[in-house]
């Protein structure tokens, strides 16, 4: 299997990375298996975070006899030390092992530099041996950069897809410049992109971008495993690329949930996109009576703006309601064809 080199981590990895998020979903049998599939092909880099329920246990039972074969990351959003040590315990544990390839700070609402104690507690954890190397995760541009800038970080993890735009497109390129090992989320776009072989092509025409697919399905991982390590966008690809970029743009909702919980207890990741899920994959499981219950609670929003806060991509979640709320009405009754 091809591999890639983590920046100045020095880490060589499969290309392919497994996103351990979506695993939480599965019940530990499956969860094992597709775990255990994804090593024997030699898969070899797992991201998750203390933050993904069940997930670090699931892949501390999956490699507990093969530690020393695999890297392993994770993250925390611990925003004072007292926490920070606290989830490095719990996530030690969960993964049965006594150290981390690459621990992360997972998207924090400030970049912890030096001199701060929240960055003292991770360079004293890879002093003591307990974490090799120090990332940062987060969805803000500003962010990012400033994590750049401060020197500290030896790995970025943000979002990238085809969808990106110039914007982080200069972001990889300062990545490699200073040799800060690039890690992609959302390389599906949230869910999003329908075609896996678009999004592994275009990932190659970087050398020094690793992206962890969330895999929660043995045909998602055999997809990526069928796919040629030299893949990259053709002819058949690009009209793919551009139907997607036309379709969705930049004004979309990306699912992440950091704008959650809502006040309202609105299901803002899944209502604030209905309109997108339900042209871009089959309508029937959308049209239940569950769902029109949960699209029918968006009515009770009262625009407080407090999703708009702490949304990555300043969305104007309110209006995103409102109009996916529209939409599936009109779908659901018949007036608008799709």
């Amino acid at each position: 299997m091809d591999k890639l080199r983590l920046g100045k981590t020095n880490l060589e990895v499969n290309k392919i990375g497994f996103g351990a998020l979506p695993i939480q979903r599965r019940n530990m049998d499956y969860a094992i298996a597709i775990l255990d599939a994804a090593y024997n092909a030699g898969i070899d880099f797992y991201d998750t975070a203390r933050f993904y329920t069940d997930s670090e246990e699931k892949l501390g039972r999956a490699f507990e006899g093969v530690r020393g074969e695999i890297y392993l990351a994770s993250k925390t959003a611990a925003e004072t030390p007292e926490d920070f040590w606290n989830d490095l315990e719990t996530s030690l544990k969960e993964l049965k092992t006594d150290y981390l390839d690459l621990y992360q700070h997972h998207n924090i609402s400030f970049c912890p530099k030096s001199g701060d104690d929240l960055a003292k507690a991770m360079v004293q954890a890879k002093e003591d041996g307990l974490i090799n190397h120090i990332g940062i995760t987060t969805h803000k541009i500003t962010i990012a950069h400033e994590a750049l800038d401060s020197g500290i970080y030896e790995t970025l993890q943000y979002p990238f897809s085809y969808l990106s735009g110039e914007e982080e497109l200069k972001l990889v390129q300062r990545c490699k410049e200073l040799d800060v090992g690039f890690i992609a989320m959302k390389a599906m776009g949230g869910g999003l992109l329908k075609n896996a072989k678009a999004s592994f092509a275009f990932m190659n025409e970087f050398d020094n971008v690793l992206p962890i697919w969330g895999i929660q399905h043995m045909s998602e991982l055999g997809d990526f495993l069928s796919y040629p390590y030299d893949l990259l966008i053709d002819e058949s690809l690009k009209p793919v690329i551009e139907q997607d970029k036309r379709e969705l743009g930049d004004n979309f909702c990306r699912g992440c949930g950091y704008c959650m919980p809502c006040p309202e207890e609105i299901n803002i990741s899944l209502c604030a996109r209905m309109s997108l899920w339900i042209r871009r994959f089959p309508t029937e499981p959308n049209m239940d009576e569950r769902t029109q219950q949960i699209m029918h609670k968006t009515k009770e929003c009262t625009e407080c703006y407090s999703c708009v806060d702490k949304c990555p991509y300043e969305l104007d979640i309110p209006e995103l309601l409102k109009e996916n709320y529209e939409d599936y009405m009109n779908v659901l009754e018949g007036r608008t064809k799709i």
